[in-house]
């Protein structure tokens, strides 16, 4: 798959620079209100109690703050973090060996949650409830199961894939918040704060160019900032007007919506070659060269998300709103 700039997916690039504009408080954190407002009573009446904050799950789209989030519930917490993820835990004593080196109160944190095995699911099961392990040594005859306590701690899962998990699982959290899409106000006050860590002179109509174009994630509004910032340090005197914002973005190949060159390539081309639609998803895919769960997974969410383009019982259909977008006449 072709590598995007406006991809939410997180990338090594971006875990080399996020941590330095990652907020480590909740009164630092932009956006996501009801669930600000949901944690902040959770973790001090938890505080107040003494106890372990219950567990939580954080779910939604790529990109939002779910690792962020879980960082910020534990310096709220005043606890340790551990960080792992789903695919990296391959056998159950993975998992003993990282929750018994946790201390009473502490935060594990998994990435990517709905991928652990089910086996491994099974043992965590009694760890979320009981704090206790139980843990097979051996085998065959001899084997024997060995119960290990553990101290009060918090997991905090992380999935952009809820529907994903197994419902035993999924039951075992009291607290489940949904991270939804930024609007461009709360990405502006994002791109904003980013400069200023940047230590970049940003312009008010230029940090909301950028936040227009992130597709409402906080993700790509830093990487947009930092690639307009380069442009303006080649191009200019290092200040992001909006011009120099307006001429990076349009080298970037990133229109005022959002939109790379990809998702121009796959509607135009249903627009050209099957006169808008309906038209199978295998057959777009072989259109325009590529995976039809790439373009299921990856490309459609957002164009569906902004009424581009519909699924119908007969394919997918282009609507109006793209053909405005590109000035295009819609066929009768």
């Amino acid at each position: 798959m072709e590598e995007r700039i406006i991809d939410g997916e997180i990338s090594e690039f971006d875990e080399r620079f996020e941590q330095s504009l990652r907020p480590q408080r909740l009164s630092q954190y932009i956006g996501q209100q009801k669930v600000k407002h949901n944690l902040e009573i959770f973790i001090e009446a938890a505080k107040m109690r003494n106890e372990s904050l219950d567990h939580v799950l954080l779910y939604g789209p790529p990109g939002l703050g779910k690792t962020t989030l879980a960082t910020v519930i534990a310096n709220e917490m005043e606890v340790g973090v551990k960080m792992t993820s789903g695919p990296a835990i391959e056998r159950p004593g993975d998992l003993a060996a990282i929750v018994s080196s946790l201390e009473p109160g502490d935060v594990l944190f998994i990435d990517e949650i709905h991928r652990l095995n089910r086996s491994i699911e099974e043992v965590l099961y009694p760890a979320m409830e009981d704090f206790c392990l139980d843990i097979v040594v051996g085998k065959g005859p001899t084997a024997r199961s060995v119960r290990l306590d553990l101290p009060p701690f918090t997991l905090i899962g992380a999935t952009t894939r809820a529907g994903a998990l197994s419902a035993p699982l999924r039951d075992r959290f009291g607290v489940l918040s949904r991270l939804e899409y930024y609007d461009t106000e709360a990405l502006t006050d994002i791109v904003e704060r980013s400069a200023a860590l940047f230590e970049a002179d940003i312009d008010p109509h230029a940090a909301i160019e950028i936040a227009r174009r992130s597709r409402g994630t906080p993700r790509i509004a830093n990487r947009l900032l930092k690639r307009v910032r380069d442009y303006a340090m080649v191009r200019g005197n290092g200040s992001i007007t909006t011009e120099m914002a307006e001429q990076a973005l349009e080298m970037l190949q990133v229109d005022p919506l959002g939109l790379d060159h990809i998702d121009h390539k796959l509607l135009t081309g249903m627009i050209s070659r099957f006169r808008g639609g309906p038209v199978g998803v295998d057959t777009i895919a072989a259109s325009i060269g590529e995976e039809s769960t790439t373009i299921e997974d990856v490309y459609e969410p957002y164009l569906l998300q902004i009424g581009f383009i519909q699924r119908t019982p007969r394919g997918r259909t282009v609507t109006p709103l793209a053909y405005e977008h590109f000035k295009m006449e819609m066929p009768e």
